[in-house]
């Protein structure tokens, strides 16, 4: 499968790239200067549109050395970035830490990872079928 990648910003934005061979996610950069003020959020952007292949979905995470290093995180992670979605893409950073955080162009924010999609019918259903779990939620395993 192809991803298709327009910069949007020829001279800020540099294409998805995978850190190593066979990782999951495609690194994302930023395409522009940005601070993040402690307990604050924003929007980055990367400079780049893409056309996701039919039957996927690109799904923005976080990165986990910015995590563990700024206590910055994507903030709705993970974000989903719909098949028909053409506009520039973003990630939310939230920063959880201390201090302010300096997005400098160029660096690396989150991951693109392109998974696939089920597509199902939804039914309106008078029951549903018991299992040992029901209804059991949060909090219900201790």
């Amino acid at each position: 499968m192809r991803l298709l990648v327009k910069r949007l910003d020829p001279a800020g934005a540099h294409l998805p790239a995978r850190a190593h061979p066979g990782d999951a996610g495609l690194d994302l950069f930023a395409a522009a200067d940005i601070d993040v003020p402690a307990g604050e959020t924003r929007l980055v952007g990367t400079g780049l549109a893409i056309e996701l292949p039919p039957g996927t979905e690109g799904q923005i995470r976080p990165r986990s050395g910015l995590a563990l290093r700024h206590g910055v995180t994507v903030l709705n992670a993970p974000g989903t970035i719909d098949a028909g979605y053409r506009g520039e893409v973003g990630v939310l950073l939230i920063n959880h830490g201390r201090q302010t955080f300096r997005v400098r162009r160029g660096m690396k924010v989150a991951q693109l990872v392109v998974t696939p999609v089920i597509e199902v019918e939804v039914v309106e259903a008078a029951s549903l079928s018991d299992t040992a779990r029901s209804g059991d939620g949060f909090g219900s395993t201790g």
